[in-house]
């Protein structure tokens, strides 16, 4: 039924734990030896290099002429097989999930916008969630291994994201249909010897110990346990499994994914014989090199419990200038010839498609009406100077409260440290006028509205 999700009864469990598989470990480039050089032979991407892709005019298939225009490819494998097959069948994909928080984040939104697309190129869509392998949390360039979640925590965390995935795909019955899955169900399954003896046969040690993301973690001297090591064994044999189960013959990540994603079509070929086809994005970056969905205040998230739409639609108003035609090809569905129209407005006038973006995308992410409210509360606050209805807002009923702790409330600042960095820096203000004593008392009665720069407000009421 559209708009409701829909679980494969012979795949998915209705009370499951979800999760996401998301970044496990860069590769590096594909090498020779190892299994691989029959693959690289046959069109995949070296270090980072399009082997035998064809330019965007040449592409015959409707999903891979998509991806190209709006500027989701960075590595494919075989890209002349997985055009052909994409040109004359609809094909499954799918993208991994990890829930490590009750909400996902700007981050993730390349990875559903790919499912989106994959959509709507008439093809079939799967939206994968972890959990079994969020029970070991993914090792890929992090510092020190995650801290391990209860099963329950990560249900809850689940439950929490579930509704962003109906917001952007069709969930249904039918062949173009997403459909929800969850690796607990053969993960949780498994008995270790036969998986040892039958899937792990087919991993190099040796080579999983050049991965960038292992590398960085022993060259630092920093642990790295034995049930990390495991989790890209696991991301592999999840693609096994999808092929058998539901037929999927393309995995989609991010390029931080190639290396696990390149493992997952090898096992797949080793094992089964399978043709299977991988597809990355790349890195999402701003102009100014920095890494694209983060701030200051933290992260960027999808949730309205964890970020007000308000704060999402300013983040989106927010884009450089010279992003924002990157930006609306990539996060919005309007048409590449608008895209280009409100590209090369210049001036005062760019603003007009940053505006176009950020309603574009709240309304994606948190419905018309969200979207419109954020950019009514927007033009009060900034055109008229008054307090919007949809700005972030903290109760106060004992009608007095400090500045630091006004600031930290109303999530203006991640930290106490930085809201006392803020006020140092002459960034924060009370209804319009400058705060200089980080000791400062606000006395509440009605509404008191609280500033950090020039783009950031919140309310205090009583």
């Amino acid at each position: 039924m559209t708009g409701d999700i829909y679980f494969d009864a012979a795949h998915a469990r209705a009370t499951a734990v979800w999760m996401e598989l998301q970044r496990v470990t860069h590769f590096g480039g594909v090498r020779e030896g190892a299994g691989f050089d029959k693959l690289s032979r046959n069109g995949f991407v070296l270090n980072g290099t399009h082997a035998n892709r064809p330019a965007m005019s040449q592409y015959q298939s409707e999903l891979l002429r998509l991806l190209d225009s709006r500027g989701y490819i960075h590595q494919l494998t075989d890209a002349g097989g997985l055009d052909a097959l994409a040109a004359r069948e609809t094909i499954t994909g799918y993208v991994g999930f990890d829930a490590t928080a009750p909400s996902l984040h700007v981050g993730h939104m390349i990875q559903i916008m790919l499912l989106r697309r994959l959509q709507q190129a008439g093809h079939k869509p799967i939206v994968l969630v972890g959990g079994g392998t969020s029970k070991i949390g993914d090792p890929s360039f992090k510092d020190e291994a995650r801290k391990l979640m209860t099963t329950e925590t990560i249900a809850q965390n689940i439950r929490s994201i579930l509704p962003v995935y109906q917001r952007f795909l069709r969930f249904g019955d039918g062949p173009t249909d997403a459909v929800l899955m969850d690796n607990a169900e053969w993960l949780d399954r498994l008995e270790y010897i036969p998986f040892l003896r039958d899937i792990g046969q087919h991993f190099s040690v040796n080579r999983m110990l050049s991965f960038e993301s292992v590398k960085l973690r022993l060259d630092r001297e920093q642990s790295l346990s034995f049930l990390e090591f495991n989790y890209m064994i696991l991301q592999a044999y999840d693609f096994l499994e999808l092929s058998r189960r539901m037929k999927c013959v393309l995995q989609l990540g991010g390029s931080d994914q190639w290396g696990n994603i390149v493992n997952g079509v090898e096992l797949g070929r080793r094992v089964d014989g399978a043709q299977l086809f991988g597809v990355t994005t790349p890195l999402i970056t701003t102009a100014d090199g920095k890494k694209m969905g983060k701030t200051e205040a933290g992260a960027v998230w999808l949730n309205a419990e964890q970020l007000s739409p308000y704060d999402f639609w300013q983040f989106w108003r927010n884009t450089q200038d010279a992003d924002v035609g990157k930006f609306l090809r990539l996060f919005t569905d309007l048409p590449l010839d608008e895209v280009a129209r409100l590209e090369a407005l210049q001036g005062s006038e760019v603003n007009e498609a940053k505006k176009r973006l950020a309603d574009a995308v709240t309304t994606m992410v948190h419905g018309e009406q969200a979207s419109d409210a954020a950019a009514e509360t927007a033009r009060r606050t900034f055109e008229e100077g008054s307090a919007g209805d949809a700005l972030p807002s903290l109760a106060v009923p004992q009608g007095e409260i400090g500045i630091v702790d006004a600031l930290v409330g109303l999530g203006l600042a991640a930290s106490k440290g930085e809201a006392r960095r803020l006020i140092a820096g002459g960034g924060a203000r009370i209804a319009g006028e400058k705060v200089e004593d980080e000791s400062a008392r606000i006395s509440v009665d009605g509404q008191v509205r609280i500033s950090a720069g020039k783009k950031k407000h919140g309310l205090l009421t009583r």
